[in-house]
């Protein structure tokens, strides 16, 4: 726990009329955030961005010793932010938290996600994914670990989006945040056991080697908990043989992108 941290909180939040305010602007629960304020608990990274970007500070500023960050303040003020009017896309997104976030707790946590590469076509991409949720609202992140040659760095890709859970499916929404040339959507069928294992679904989007033609694949996320330990996890991040024995018989069917004869539509499998 930063000794500082609490203490420069309050400093940022005596810019504001009151606690609420902040809680209300931040979307988190006033005793959550009292408990940030007294120090007894200290906030996780996700949140901790949260409050940092919403009080236009960095992350290593707040904790700064609290007379170094006073002097900060002092050079670089903290004006309070004024309530900015709705926009129509605010508008629209805001309809669909109020309906699109009913259950969606059930599937917070980590995956891996498999489908078919669009960018090496016959490799089976095994990705990760979390979903959590901040507020009132859920998002996901998708990291892309790729090392398709035999030396050299792994190459990271980060997808950063929101889901909504709306007549009894997932809908994921995303975009790539290196070049900011890639979104994609995934639709995921929820499963309806008490144990989250494996949602199917379909994933649309670009490939990532410039072509410019629209794909779809068959995706499924295999849920691995809660929590992860990244160091072991990403590893088994990357590209895989369709026949790799790493990959059971129920996923490779589950993904195979190929349509049935007297089907009409590519359809996710169960």
């Amino acid at each position: 726990m930063n000794e500082s941290f609490p203490e420069n909180l309050r400093l940022l939040c005596s810019y504001y009329k009151s606690i609420a305010d902040v809680c209300r602007r931040l979307s988190i629960n006033r005793p959550q955030f009292n408990r940030y304020l007294s120090g007894t608990t200290f906030p996780s990274n996700s949140t901790l961005r949260r409050v940092c970007d919403f009080f236009g500070v960095e992350e290593h500023e707040i904790l700064l010793p609290h007379s170094q960050f006073r002097r900060l303040l002092q050079v670089r003020p903290i004006a309070e932010q004024e309530p900015v009017a709705s926009t129509l896309e605010q508008q629209y997104f805001d309809k669909l938290n109020s309906i699109g976030q009913h259950g969606i707790d059930k599937y917070v946590g980590y995956y891996f996600e498999y489908y078919l590469s669009m960018a090496y076509p016959g490799k089976v991409l095994r990705t990760l994914v979390c979903i959590e949720r901040q507020g009132s609202k859920t998002y996901y992140q998708r990291t892309e670990r790729l090392n398709p040659r035999r030396t050299g760095k792994p190459f990271h890709g980060m997808y950063k989006g929101v889901v909504q859970f709306l007549g009894d499916r997932i809908f994921l929404h995303d975009y790539e945040t290196l070049t900011n040339l890639e979104m994609t959507q995934t639709i995921l069928y929820p499963t309806f056991k008490n144990r989250v294992d494996r949602l199917t679904g379909l994933r649309l989007g670009v490939s990532g080697s410039g072509e410019r033609m629209p794909c779809c694949s068959r995706v499924v996320y295999e849920f691995i908990g809660k929590e992860i330990k990244r160091n072991k996890v990403f590893p088994l991040l990357g590209l895989y043989d369709f026949d790799d024995e790493r990959l059971d018989d129920d996923l490779r069917d589950s993904i195979r992108n190929d349509i049935a004869e007297g089907e009409w539509h590519f359809r996710a499998r169960f």
